[in-house]
């Protein structure tokens, strides 16, 4: 039974019965975690760590109402040992809906099996700047990508009877300052660029919403009633719940129940007994609990009657997921230089192989914070290369000592680097939340690992540039791989080497992912989910710690193709060891869709995927819009010689600008132009035009 909308909705009468027999008192204890402070450290200290098992809320016995069983994410199962797949951004370089569907299924079977119901991974805010600390639990810089690879978890997760939760509900792209900044934003900026993408997911079935910790417009997220009331649940019609952000999302009884807020998690503090007694002194209306009430029972009878399956716990782990991993993990692998096709290596010729640089011997699979997941075992860069390189000499050095790294260099056949970030670097940060013990779960191993937003430069560290200049030169088949859940900035070194392959934070088998490409057993297909500007000061500066902010319209390439500035690597580049043309492009118009089509041939003499993106163009339009924004995009795998017709669709609703003054969406009739390629840059893309008269339904 898919437990969609339509279904969820054939549950309200039932629902409403229910609630009509329970006491104020069960009504609110439905909207109240369950899980203290006090459990979670008593977790730490026996050897355990953040949601090792779900964690519930509400339920009720009597009227068999179940609790809600939440697990984290979005890198896997953070309850127990599970599956740890590529972190989202590296999901997002894949630009593969059905990868991501699939696992997200993998994802929903494994939280069946721990005893879970909600999966509190699905998270879609949008990078403003990608020194953002969690940047890598996201897919990227644009809205159209989180809102298509969103969708995609939200289904697959849902497939398997498991509530999809999107987070965090919204405007949270800051990390050491989410607690406190209030972030402002104009009417457009909000709807076109920061909501689109949580409205997407909304549209395609998610039946949870986490808010944000941060402020808008002056308000807590989890108390904003324009947020979860006004747009969440009226003008969107989300017929799910709303749970705050852990233990620091909500800060007033009042203004939380009054603003929206269904569900406090992960313990109850400012509902409970508090939003009882608000209750009955008049402060909160008990219609607003019936209503929160009604919301929860609907979602967890639908859920939880969809079937009776059982999953057993040998699926946590599985060779099935742990596959499913790799191959995201490949897909994942973005080839951004390849002077001279010095990959793939030889394993016939590359006798000797250097590894260079400390994170080419750890096991780096991304932040330490709510999203870790604790898989059974990590491949390294260096144990893949080793396992792939069988009949080499595979020399590990990691880089500290510059004279031993160049005397390496000049007598091996191949030098890589492993070089970027980990989890001291970046990641969720936790340290100046206002509660006391929070102190306590900062630290390695099982707890919390202070990363935050990035601190200083969007590039590597001095030490990796110094011995990337110095090293580099010295061997002319000399690779980077950079490790990282964003964008790392490459201008001050990219010449001194002759390839770069970015594998962002690529899960339990990244090393053998990472080895495969590097030796041609998988030919690259990842697209930057990102532009790599020439210059930092190109995107949006960023004050980390700021009590208050404004987010503008534009960002990313969106920004430097306004501005006119040519970036390093435009956004959805990505290099392939094979060939491909792409020709016969057509546009039309036709069934409310702007529908671009093309043939693509792979022109090598290798298997490759090639992704084709859709772009819409506003040149005619009388208002400020984009110079183009991605609006499609499918991933094709083709054989060599092979072509394949591929058409993309794009609804003429994702080409409407929101009024501020009519506070409408609304279409303008002109012209627009259509482009089809492969990257965002004007001379991978064919370009077309399409008329949007009045004929069409607006």
């Amino acid at each position: 039974m898919k437990v969609n909308k339509q279904y969820r909705l054939s549950y309200t009468s039932r629902a409403q019965e229910i609630v009509n027999q329970m006491t104020l008192e069960e009504k609110v204890y439905l909207m109240s975690g369950k899980v203290s402070m006090e459990q979670m450290m008593e977790d730490f200290s026996n050897g355990k760590h953040y949601n090792w098992i779900p964690y519930p809320a509400g339920g009720n016995e009597r009227l068999g109402v179940p609790e809600m069983k939440f697990v984290d994410g979005p890198r896997g199962v953070v309850s127990g040992n599970s599956t740890c797949f590529p972190v989202t951004v590296a999901r997002g370089a894949t630009f593969d809906k059905d990868l991501e569907r699939r696992i997200g299924q993998a994802i929903g079977k494994e939280i069946r099996a721990h005893g879970g119901n909600l999966f509190g991974g699905v998270c879609i805010n949008l990078p403003r700047n990608p020194g953002w600390g969690r940047s890598q639990e996201v897919y990227g810089e644009d809205s159209f990508l989180l809102g298509a690879m969103g969708s995609a978890l939200v289904e697959g997760v849902q497939g398997e009877n498991v509530i999809a939760c999107i987070k965090h509900y919204a405007f949270n792209s800051m990390e050491n300052a989410r607690f406190k900044v209030n972030v402002k934003a104009d009417k457009r900026t909000e709807r076109e660029v920061y909501l689109a993408h949580f409205k997407d997911c909304v549209d395609a079935g998610a039946a949870c919403v986490m808010s944000a910790y941060n402020l808008y417009q002056g308000v807590h997220c989890g108390h904003s009633d324009y947020l979860l009331n006004q747009v969440l649940k009226n003008e969107w019609d989300f017929d799910g719940f709303v749970i705050s952000d852990f233990i620091w999302g909500v800060k007033d009884t009042v203004e939380a129940a009054n603003g929206g807020m269904d569900i406090e998690m992960c313990h109850t503090k400012y509902f409970g007994e508090k939003l009882v007694e608000a209750v009955k002194n008049g402060q909160v209306s008990e219609e607003t609990i019936n209503k929160a009430a009604l919301r929860i029972v609907r979602t967890l009878l639908a859920f939880t009657e969809a079937d009776n399956k059982e999953y057993s716990k040998d699926l946590i782990g599985c060779k099935e997921h742990i596959h499913l991993a790799l191959e995201a993990a490949e897909k994942s692998m973005t080839l951004l230089k390849n002077d001279q096709n010095v990959l793939p290596f030889s394993k016939e010729k590359t006798k000797r192989i250097a590894v260079i640089g400390k994170l080419g011997n750890q096991e780096n699979i991304g932040d330490h914070g709510s999203s870790r997941v604790f898989p059974e075992y990590v491949v390294t860069p260096l144990e893949g290369i080793k396992r792939i390189a069988v009949n080499s000499e595979v020399i590990f050095n990691d880089g500290q000592d510059l004279l031993k790294a160049k005397e390496l260099a000049k007598t091996v056949d191949a030098v890589i680097f492993v070089v970027g970030y980990n989890h001291d670097d970046e990641g969720e940060f936790i340290e100046n939340a206002d509660d006391t013990n929070t102190s306590q779960i900062i630290g390695e191993g099982h707890r919390f690992a202070a990363g935050g937003d990035r601190k200083g430069s969007l590039g590597l560290k001095r030490d990796e540039i110094k011995l990337i200049k110095e090293v580099g030169p010295l061997n002319k088949n000399s690779v980077v791989v950079l490790i990282g859940g964003s964008m790392i900035t490459i201008e001050e070194w990219k010449n001194d080497v002759s390839a770069i392959l970015m594998a962002y934070y690529p899960g339990m088998e990244g090393g053998t992912a990472i080895a495969k490409t590097l030796f041609g057993d998988v030919n690259p297909g990842g697209k930057l989910p990102f532009v790599i500007p020439a210059h930092e000061s190109d995107l949006p500066q960023t004050d980390w710690e700021a009590t208050e902010i404004t987010y503008e319209y534009y960002h990313g390439y969106a920004k430097l193709e306004k501005e006119g500035k040519s970036p390093s690597l435009p956004f959805g580049f990505g290099l392939s060891y094979t060939t491909f043309s792409i020709s016969n492009a057509r546009f039309e118009v036709r069934n409310n869709q702007i529908i671009a089509s093309c043939e693509v041939e792979n022109t090598g003499n290798r298997e490759g995927d090639e992704v084709v993106q859709m772009y819409i163009g506003f040149s005619q339009s009388k208002v400020d819009r984009p110079v183009k924004v991605l609006r499609g995009f499918e991933r094709v795998s083709l054989k060599p010689g092979e072509k394949k017709v591929v058409s993309i669709a794009c609804p003429i609703e994702k080409i409407k600008w929101f009024n501020p003054d009519t506070n409408k969406w609304e279409l303008e009739m002109m012209d627009y132009e259509v482009y089809i390629g492969n990257s965002s840059d004007s001379k991978d893309l064919i370009a077309g035009k399409v008329s949007i008269g009045s004929r069409v339904n607006s």
